[in-house]
């Protein structure tokens, strides 16, 4: 039986880190825009979430049919061999709901990596430019976010330091440059007019709104922005470690 550690392609004494990190490889390289699957994405995400649980390894399933919603009622026996073709595909209706329940997929790059390649925010093959320089995952990478969860929720899930301090939109630490793609905010208090038709957003409060974006994070000490910041010791301590 394919154990979770198998999935991440790591060894089962592998530490934390080493298990964040075969997870943020592995869950890019799973990605359907990367040539993965959605299947495959899932089931990375699975083994990441049952490794981080605690749960014993023994008692993971690869496939789809472990509790995932979609497949209760075939475990139950309700889809009956004489059903009618009709009641078949009645059936199958919530496996395919599960394929629309793919949050907003989030390609993210780091401005530090803009600045040391002299690229800029402006240019129309950014991204472009980043995939072909073969950026760490930590620096460029995709992300999804899933119902009701913020940008910064949701790159924490995957285990990255994205900036932050207030975590209530009182503050421009967290924010991002979406490039592509509409992140609203319930508030917006802090970023000025201008500021917000640039595109900039806060990854703290801001949830996507369209099903495709690209942000560029850690632009908090870009002009206009630096000002807008509070000390953020818990961050800065985290990427001291």
């Amino acid at each position: 039986m394919e154990s979770p550690y198998d999935v991440l392609g790591i060894d089962a004494d592998a530490d934390e880190d080493a298990v964040v990190r075969a997870y943020r490889r592995r869950v890019k390289e799973a990605h359907p825009d990367h040539g993965g699957s959605l299947a495959e994405f899932e089931r990375v995400r699975r083994a990441y979430e049952h490794i981080a649980a605690g749960r014993d390894p023994s008692t993971f399933e690869a496939s789809a049919s472990d509790g995932e919603p979609g497949t209760s009622a075939a475990r139950n026996g309700t889809v009956r061999d004489d059903a009618s073709a009709a009641d078949r595909s009645a059936a199958e209706e919530p496996e395919e709901e599960d394929e629309d329940a793919l949050g907003p997929t989030v390609e993210y790059l780091d401005y530090e990596a803009v600045e040391a390649h002299g690229w800029e925010l402006t240019d129309e093959d950014l991204f472009e430019k980043a995939a072909a320089a073969d950026l760490g995952v930590d620096t460029h990478g995709l992300l999804v976010v899933d119902e009701r969860e913020t940008l910064l929720e949701a790159a924490e899930r995957y285990g990255f330091s994205w900036p932050y301090a207030c975590r209530g939109g009182a503050c421009a630490n967290c924010a991002v440059a979406v490039v592509e793609g509409e992140v609203e905010m319930p508030v917006s208090t802090i970023l000025t007019d201008e500021m917000k038709a640039q595109g900039i957003r806060l990854s703290c409060i801001g949830e996507p709104v369209t099903d495709d974006l690209k942000v560029v994070f850690n632009i908090e000490k870009l002009p206009g922005l630096a000002e807008l910041r509070l000390p953020a010791e818990q961050f800065n301590a985290r990427a001291d470690d």
